[in-house]
């Protein structure tokens, strides 16, 4: 069995802290000097989409797999 590099649990963490800090941003700024924040978190939103992409392209070399 594969072990799981725990990568679902950092991005669930991600997503957690992404929203705390958008949160924080409109809380502080309003919503119309909040929006440098948003196109920063949609960018980051299309790197970690082609990075998960590219996970399941390019699987680990086999020296990452937990030997059974």
């Amino acid at each position: 069995m594969i072990r799981v590099r725990n990568f679902w649990r950092y991005s669930i963490s991600l997503v957690i802290t992404w929203a705390i800090v958008l949160i924080l941003a409109v809380k502080i700024r309003g919503i119309e000097k909040a929006q440098p924040f948003f196109f920063v978190f949609w960018g980051f939103c299309i790197g970690w989409v082609s990075t998960t992409i590219a996970r399941y392209v390019y699987p680990p070399p086999k020296k990452w797999e937990a030997k059974q």
